[in-house]
């Protein structure tokens, strides 16, 4: 870390390939804003839809482009790539004149929502980087980013899951009635079908019938080439935000009354009328009982700095089941995350300075265990 004289130099990398590039903004803006700047110098790393990397470039630049592809609104910036040599840690800056130079950097705080980003190759660059970043490593990011496979790990884990089947893309399209036939057998309607790399519910859809259900699976086959179909659960969605490495704390829990049927992609972002009830209102004991289930499953991935955890409550009988678990989870100042923090006497800057503590507490143990095979 650097001296108290020095600013702590903090790369925010935002943007990038996913279906959530503009979500990544919105979140980006808002660290940026929240993070004292009498502790942080801040190098903003802008990643274009296309992979373009660049620095001194701003949210409204990156915005701007996103929506025009007029380049433009780029004019300033400078194209970058993470050094690989750990001796020059930092930013390479590909200048015109062929003369680069290095930004260096202390730490790194990724919030590129989704694939890319979110799904541990993002977390493997920085790490052959050899960069403390925020956040989960490359295990944890994959495994949470893979709806299935963490379900396998948190059933492992004693928790409850819905039941659910995963289908091929490939096979999908080469035997659609047997796929459905599958479906309606083992899971029934209504059911949820969705991409199993994916977030921000991009691609989800609920399927009530027939018809309902192959469109739903086109759809989500635009997004992966693994589809996954869970029962939907009659419940009440909750989440908790979940904070360290090797002994992290679970926040108070809060509840989701999405406007729509369930909190799709345009419930999350556009309508702007789903409510969020925080702390939710629910009996202590379920409480506690949810905040454990939070850390269990955090645990369980292996993860590390932050992540959110996505629970069903039934309504008929408040059973717990845990849908999902979200390695990056949007970081705006209204976003579930830093709100349930709040809630839990964490506010939001305090929050920032925590996670990027706990991102060099975690290269520092990583490094300890490199000493030992060197």
């Amino acid at each position: 870390m650097s001296t108290k004289e020095e600013k702590i130099k903090v790369g925010i990398i935002f943007g990038g390939r996913s279906g959530e590039h503009d979500v990544s903004l919105v979140s980006a803006a808002s660290i940026m804003k929240a993070l004292d700047k009498n502790k942080y110098e801040i190098i903003p790393i802008g990643v274009t839809r296309t992979g373009v990397w660049l620095t001194d470039v701003t949210i409204e630049m990156m915005q701007k482009y996103s929506k025009t592809k007029d380049k433009t609104a780029l004019k300033g910036s400078r194209k970058v790539v993470f050094s690989s040599d750990t001796d020059n840690k930092g930013l390479i800056v590909l200048n015109d004149d062929g003369k680069n130079d290095l930004i260096k950097l202390d730490v790194v705080f990724p919030i590129n929502h989704g694939t890319y980003g979110e799904d541990g190759t993002l977390q493997g660059l920085l790490d052959q980087a050899d960069m403390p970043y925020v956040g989960c490593g490359v295990i944890a990011s994959a495994a949470g980013m893979d709806k299935t496979i963490a379900k396998k790990l948190f059933k492992d884990a004693g928790i409850e899951i819905a039941p659910y089947i995963e289908i091929l893309r490939s096979d999908w399209r080469k035997e659609q009635d047997k796929a459905i036939e599958k479906i309606v057998n083992k899971i029934g309607y209504p059911c949820f079908v969705k991409p199993v790399n994916s977030g921000s519910s991009v691609g989800i859809t609920k399927a009530h019938n027939y018809e309902e259900l192959k469109k739903a699976m086109d759809e989500a086959c635009k997004y992966d080439r693994k589809i996954l179909i869970e029962k939907a659960i009659n419940a009440r969605e909750i989440e908790v935000s979940v904070l360290g490495n090797d002994y992290p704390k679970a926040s108070l829990p809060g509840e989701i009354v999405p406007c729509n049927e369930f909190y799709d992609y345009s419930a999350k972002y556009i309508d702007d009328k789903s409510k969020l009830e925080i702390p939710a209102k629910l009996p202590e004991d379920l409480i506690t009982k949810i905040r454990e289930s939070a850390v269990k499953a955090y645990k369980a991935i292996d993860g590390a700095g932050l992540a959110r955890v996505d629970f069903f409550v039934e309504k008929e009988t408040n059973n717990i089941i845990i849908n999902e678990i979200n390695t990056l989870p949007g970081f705006t100042s209204i976003s579930m995350y830093p709100k349930l923090w709040e809630a839990t006497n964490l506010p939001y800057s305090d929050l920032l300075d925590e996670l990027i503590k706990l991102a060099m507490e975690r290269y520092n143990d990583k490094q300890e265990s490199l000493a030992t095979v060197a």
